[in-house]
């Protein structure tokens, strides 16, 4: 099965049961996230957001995240996936890091930088799956995720350009960080389970990426090797543990 190539969805209705079921648990995982998280955290983001370019960007954020779900959804139809089960509710919980409750726009600028960093991780697990619809499909998205944490980035180095700013976002990145690890924890519900890279619908499992996550980030050094990319202190939560950078994010230490 590991040599399995589906170039079509009309060849995916002839390859057997479990790569079918993997290949759909992306797609119903990615139709459900990706819209989800535009309800919760994209389109609020847009009330916090303090100027109007800072509005226009976020709307623009909103509005890809949006498409990835409508892009996946239209994968999934086609492949015969009911709707209902590519929308969230009807007893399918969307991953844990939406669980947050986003209050500011610092908020927001940390999920940013941190989360989509993350999903940039298990969109690059898409680029060389075998089943080429959802490969191309990973492939036309993936400039838009990388722009979604580059918009993380770029709003967190004006913020800490003053004090007040900094010490905002700092406070922002420590309520956050401990949902990160949890990205990866419902794989048998997104179809990184340990049979994903069997089928090679997914290189790497959600349970290979918790025991060895910095090994798996490879979109991630540039940042990781910039140490003073925004001048932050090292990552602490409030009882002073410092976390190390799980994900392949950036390791805030001005040493």
């Amino acid at each position: 099965m590991t040599d399995l190539v589906v170039k079509t969805v009309e060849e995916l209705k002839l390859a057997p049961e479990e790569y079918r079921e993997a290949v759909a648990k992306l797609v119903i995982s990615h139709a459900v996230n990706e819209l989800y998280g535009a309800q919760v955290f994209d389109e609020p983001a847009i009330a916090y957001a303090p100027t109007p370019y800072a509005k226009w960007l976020t709307c623009r954020v909103a509005m890809e995240e949006y498409g990835h779900h409508v892009r996946f959804k239209q994968l999934g139809t086609q492949m015969g996936i009911p709707e209902e089960r590519m929308m969230p509710g009807a007893g399918k919980k969307p991953l844990s890091i939406f669980e947050f409750p986003l209050k500011t726009w610092e908020e927001f600028v940390a999920i940013k930088l941190l989360a989509d960093l993350a999903e940039i991780l298990q969109v690059e697990d898409l680029l060389h799956c075998t089943f080429h619809p959802l490969r191309n499909l990973a492939r036309a998205t993936m400039p838009e995720e990388r722009f979604h944490a580059q918009f993380g980035e770029d709003f967190s180095a004006e913020l800490v350009k003053t004090p007040e700013g900094k010490a905002r976002l700092q406070a922002a990145v420590n309520e956050y960080w401990p949902y990160l690890p949890k990205f990866f924890t419902r794989s048998s519900a997104s179809g990184r389970s340990s049979s994903a890279p069997t089928t090679r619908c997914a290189r790497i499992s959600s349970s290979a990426r918790r025991r060895s996550p910095p090994s798996t980030a490879s979109p991630c050094p540039r940042y990781g090797r910039r140490r003073d990319v925004l001048g932050a202190p090292s990552l602490s939560t409030r009882s002073g543990r410092k976390f190390a950078s799980p994900l392949g994010v950036p390791r805030w230490v001005n040493r």
